[in-house]
Parts: C-alpha cells; sequence; structure tokens
C-alpha cells in the first residue's frame, strides 16, 4: 500500500465515515492539535524519565489516538466500532499527579517553563494540550461533545506540569522562578 492516495491534494480529506471536508475544518484543527501533543509525548517518552512515567505516557497516547479517532468520526456511519475516553482514565491521571505532588514541595510562585532538557518537553506537550483544549472547547461550540474528552485534556495538562516538577526534582534541580520586576 502506497503512503501517498492524491486524494488530499485539493484541499479536502474525509473524516471518519466517509464525509469530505476541507483541511482547515475545526474537527482537522482539533485532531491535528491532539495528533501534534501526542507527538510531542512520545519526544517526552523517549527521555531519560523513571520507567512508571514512561508507562504513564504510553498509556496517555493510546488515549490521546482514541480521543483523535472519536472527534475524527463524523457520525455517518453508526457501524463503526469507537474506542471511549471514561471517567477511570481522567481517574488515572489524577491518581498520578497526586502520586507525584506526594513527594514535591508546595508550590509558591509561578515557575517558567524550563530547568532540564526533559522538564522542558513536559512544559511544551502541556501547552500544546492547553491547544488541543482550546481547539476541542471551540468544536464544542458547534458539535456536540463528550464533556469527558475535554476534561481529560484539561487533567492532562495538570499532569504534564506536575510531571515537569517532578523531573526537576528527580534531578536535585531548582524550578526556575518567575521574576515579575526584571
Amino acid at each position: 500500500m502506497k503512503i501517498y492516495t492524491k486524494k488530499g491534494d485539493l484541499g479536502k480529506t474525509q473524516l471518519l465515515g466517509g464525509t469530505v471536508v476541507s483541511k482547515d475544518n475545526i474537527k482537522l484543527e482539533c485532531y491535528g492539535s491532539i495528533d501534534e501533543l501526542n507527538a510531542h509525548i512520545g519526544n517526552l517518552y523517549d527521555q531519560d524519565i523513571k520507567k512508571r512515567h514512561k508507562e504513564t505516557l504510553l498509556n496517555i497516547q493510546n488515549q490521546l489516538f482514541n480521543l483523535g479517532a472519536l472527534i475524527a468520526n463524523d457520525g455517518e456511519k453508526n457501524k463503526i466500532k469507537l474506542p471511549e475516553i471514561r471517567e477511570e482514565d481522567i481517574n488515572k491521571i489524577e491518581q498520578e499527579i497526586d502520586a507525584i505532588e506526594l513527594n514535591l514541595k508546595d508550590l509558591t510562585s509561578f515557575i517558567l517553563p524550563s530547568g532540564h532538557n526533559a522538564a522542558s518537553k513536559c512544559h511544551i506537550c502541556r501547552t500544546v494540550c492547553r491547544r488541543a483544549e482550546r481547539k476541542l472547547v471551540a468544536l464544542s461550540n458547534n458539535s456536540t461533545i463528550d464533556t469527558l474528552h475535554i476534561q481529560y485534556l484539561n487533567r492532562l495538562s495538570d499532569y504534564l506540569f506536575v510531571l515537569a516538577r517532578d523531573i526537576l526534582s528527580m534531578h536535585n534541580l531548582k524550578e526556575v522562578i518567575w521574576q515579575k520586576n526584571r
């Protein structure tokens, strides 16, 4: 099978289900941002981080593929078996956040997204996640969106933030505090 089909050469593509849309369609913007997030998380996974974090990130990558499929669906072919984002998926992320925070000092200031290569990658993932969340909220303005999908991305950005802090802590590095009057 060839990777190129030439079907998109005129700026159109198909949603899951067959509906043809312009490549600047909000659905594509949304699941494209999720795909970008997934690629950044793959890069984060490839860093020297704890095995537990790698396991969590791998699970997240699979869930992001699931979320992308859910968003790419046009709802036209009801026989398509789609994955789900469930409340338990959000609970898993919350449990990881809680476990990480047990070992972190209380946050008393804003911190800059820096300090270590892997921690900075976490922050890149976090900001791309926030953009994907904004795109999903924009999509919800004219389409029915499961609120769990928005919650999943919201919680994921929180996880990526505490993961960055944990990576700094693991390397005995200090967080870079925002100096607002510099």
